[in-house]
């Protein structure tokens, strides 16, 4: 449970105008630190990587991890009754963290799933992102070395148990002429997946790198393309995951899918919505937000589960501005705000990622990321919480 504050708290934080404000912290609010019921929806959080702060490496080139920590990092999330995305883009991937060591990962929280699931007696949701980020984009001549880039990741990943989450190749994005191009891929590698699949559509917001994807520049029509290799692939489609930042967009695709293929939505701005869903459907989650929000998610999808829409929508609406926060332009280092914010929770030691990437975001962003989690109930030890921002303030030469 999360740690009462003893007696009012202050901080002083800089703002965008450049001056330092006080600010007094209040209670966070009391969230389980298990799941107490079954929810509803299918909600994966895309799980972030804890780096090795202490390796004897090149931190921008090099990709250190911190094991134990990562893989309980993991058990955190499933504690809490949500399921694990794996070496996903919130885990650095293809943006620090490369194939082998994505490979490890995976291997490493297939077999934590296995062991949590033997103690615990209820399953441990995984699945694992497998794309083509070991070939040089700049460097593939063809479809046919696109397709056997991304067998080559199915068969290491199947073998050590994974379900696939196909994500989106930088690859094909480049190569690709047209529409065509993607549905002879998607086809090839869905026919020979062992279960049904979760694809990936990953916008350009989070990654520029993939503007155009599915053989066009309008979203419309690139969701038609999709939305026709999961018809002609339905057996082997689990679901699909768009992260467009648009939920007209994404509620326009969910009412395009086959019966029992699921839309997740990777909307880290309007996910409250589209999880709650209206008389046509709902999505379910695969969300890089719910890392950095685990409690608030746990208790708001319990809520639902038992029929309470307003205790769900009072659990989000404050965690949506945090998200919103943490996911603005540039979206791709979104990645740094996931990481504070376990850090000042506690679940690290030190604010440090692979890549450097701590440094992506600036330190009027990082004081206003800690106000909001202050507002949303979120920072679970508020004195543990103010003193590693103290931390980072010194770091930065603020007394």
């Amino acid at each position: 449970m999360n740690a009462p504050i003893l007696s009012t708290m202050r901080i002083n934080l800089p703002t965008a105008a450049g001056k330092l404000e006080t600010f007094v912290l209040s209670e966070p609010r009391a969230y389980p630190d298990k799941a107490a019921a079954t929810c509803n929806r299918v909600a994966l959080a895309a799980a972030h990587v804890v780096a090795d702060a202490t390796a004897a490496n090149d931190p921008w080139l090099d990709c250190a991890i911190d094991w134990d920590r990562t893989i309980a990092t993991r058990e955190y999330l499933w504690d809490l009754g949500l399921g694990v995305a794996e070496a996903m883009d919130t885990a650095q991937r293809g943006m620090g963290l490369d194939w082998p060591t994505s490979l490890e990962l995976i291997g490493r929280a297939t077999r934590a799933a296995t062991a949590w699931e033997a103690r615990n007696g209820r399953p441990a949701l995984i699945f694992c992102g497998c794309g083509t980020d070991h070939l040089d984009p700049a460097e593939v001549g063809s479809v046919d070395d696109v397709i056997r880039a991304y067998e080559e990741q199915m068969t290491a990943i199947e073998a050590v148990g994974g379900r696939l989450i196909v994500m989106a190749s930088r690859a094909l994005a480049r190569i690709a002429k047209s529409a065509s191009d993607y549905e002879r891929v998607y086809d090839r590698v869905l026919a020979q997946a062992k279960a049904p699949v979760i694809m990936h559509w990953l916008g350009e917001m989070f990654d520029p790198a993939l503007a155009g994807y599915w053989g066009s520049g309008d979203h419309g029509r690139a969701m038609q393309t999709a939305a026709g290799i999961i018809k002609a692939n339905v057996a082997k489609v689990d679901g699909i995951k768009i992260s467009l930042l648009d939920k007209d967009k994404e509620i326009a695709m969910r009412r395009q899918l086959p019966a029992g293929v699921r839309m997740y939505t990777g909307d880290d701005f309007n996910y409250a919505e589209l999880i709650a869903g209206d008389a046509q459907g709902y999505s379910d989650a695969l969300l890089g937000i719910f890392d950095a929000i685990a409690p608030a998610a746990s208790a708001a999808l319990s809520a639902l589960a038992a029929g309470d829409r307003q205790q769900f929508d009072a659990i989000f609406e404050p965690t949506v501005p945090l998200s919103r926060h943490i996911f603005k332009a540039p979206t791709r280092f979104y990645k740094t705000g996931v990481v504070f914010t376990a850090y000042l929770n506690g679940l690290q030691d030190h604010f440090v990622m692979i890549g450097g990437q701590q440094s992506a975001r600036s330190l009027p962003h990082l004081a206003e990321l800690f106000r909001l989690a202050d507002r949303a109930g979120l920072l679970r030890d508020p004195d543990l919480a103010r003193r590693r921002m103290v931390r980072v303030l010194a770091v930065h030469g603020i007394a």
